[in-house]
């Protein structure tokens, strides 16, 4: 997928291949991320996301292909691209340092002026104010994981790359690490994630890039997977089963699964009148499960709930997952 027209391009690949002696780590890989953009990389592991990551980041080279990072041709030097900023297999950090002398650090090396104000506005924003002076050999993987985000944030980077930025973080710091996140791309960074958390990079990115043994099965918006999809079943939840499943039945694109009582799903009582139940549907298009919900107004028929069963996403992934597999 190509960045749309009048929006400036943060990564432009074609047709990039890196091989390791005789593995082929990424085979034939386009990639467009328009600026500003939080995109996700998903793939089972081995599939070639790191290699990408680092290929973004310069620490390697590709074997073919060309592309473009920033302003920066894509492998003409082994080195981080100005502009670029973020980490693979966790940040590296000083242990021995505190959280502010990393930061600060971090800016001396990126040549930038020591600025005490943006440190500790970066340092508020992941959390981690009130542990500033205590050295970073004692803290927890989440707070290691939002100090080196704090560093890849901190000198203000057009394009930042993350491998795995959500391990080890409990729900508060998931939301701080989300809202620096979105604050970024809202000022124009671009982000790149890779990971395996699919609630995650579902919460952050707009578009999405599945990789699957070193190709791209996919990359586009989230709701453009969704609606190729034609293996997600749905939960309907209705006070009226027995009506919501005549009329399922006789519409093209939609396929009744099950039916299984829902406890709890009703507050006068599992056994009380109009409890609701739910109906295991699977839908061939987006545009089916409109006109059931339309028909099913139509007659009457409350709708409590619909939602995946599984996320259009996590589908794709195990899908493009499996194809791979039988393939080989």
């Amino acid at each position: 997928m190509s960045t749309p027209p009048g929006i400036p391009s943060a990564i432009r690949i074609r047709a990039v291949s890196k091989l390791f002696d005789d593995v082929i780590a990424l085979d034939d890989v386009d990639l467009d991320v328009p600026a500003g953009q939080v995109h996700g990389l998903v793939g089972p592991n081995g599939a070639g996301k790191t290699t990408l990551l680092g290929l973004l980041l310069g620490l390697t080279a590709p074997t073919s292909g060309e592309g473009q990072v920033l302003d920066h041709q894509l492998g003409r030097t082994h080195a981080v691209p100005a502009g670029v900023a973020g980490f693979l297999d966790g940040p590296g950090l000083y242990p021995t340092l505190t959280a502010r002398a990393n930061l600060t650090s971090s800016l001396t090396l990126s040549g930038a002026a020591n600025n005490d104000d943006r440190v500790d506005e970066i340092l508020d924003a992941v959390g981690l104010s009130e542990v500033a002076h205590e050295r970073v050999r004692g803290f927890s993987l989440g707070m290691r994981q939002r100090l080196g985000l704090a560093a890849a944030a901190l000198a203000q980077p057009r394009l930042v790359v993350l491998d795995e930025p959500a391990n080890g973080l409990d729900p508060a710091g998931k939301r701080r690490v989300h809202d620096l996140l979105n604050g970024l791309a809202e000022e124009g960074t671009t982000v790149i994630l890779s990971s395996h958390r699919m609630d995650d990079v579902e919460a952050l990115c707009s578009e999405v890039t599945i990789l699957t043994a070193g190709r791209v099965g996919f990359t586009g918006p989230l709701a453009k997977l969704a609606a190729e999809n034609d293996s997600l079943d749905y939960r309907l939840v209705t006070p009226d089963p027995m009506g919501a499943r005549r009329i399922a039945s006789a519409m093209h694109g939609i396929h009744l699964r099950d039916v299984d009582r829902t406890p709890g799903d009703d507050p006068a009582g599992d056994d009380a009148p109009g409890a609701a139940e739910s109906l295991l549907l699977g839908a061939t298009t987006t545009a089916a499960l409109d006109e059931l919900v339309a028909r099913l107004v139509r007659d009457g028929i409350a709708v409590r709930e619909l939602t995946p069963v599984m996320s259009p996403l996590e589908a794709a992934f195990l899908k493009l997952t499996d194809d791979q597999e039988h393939s080989q």
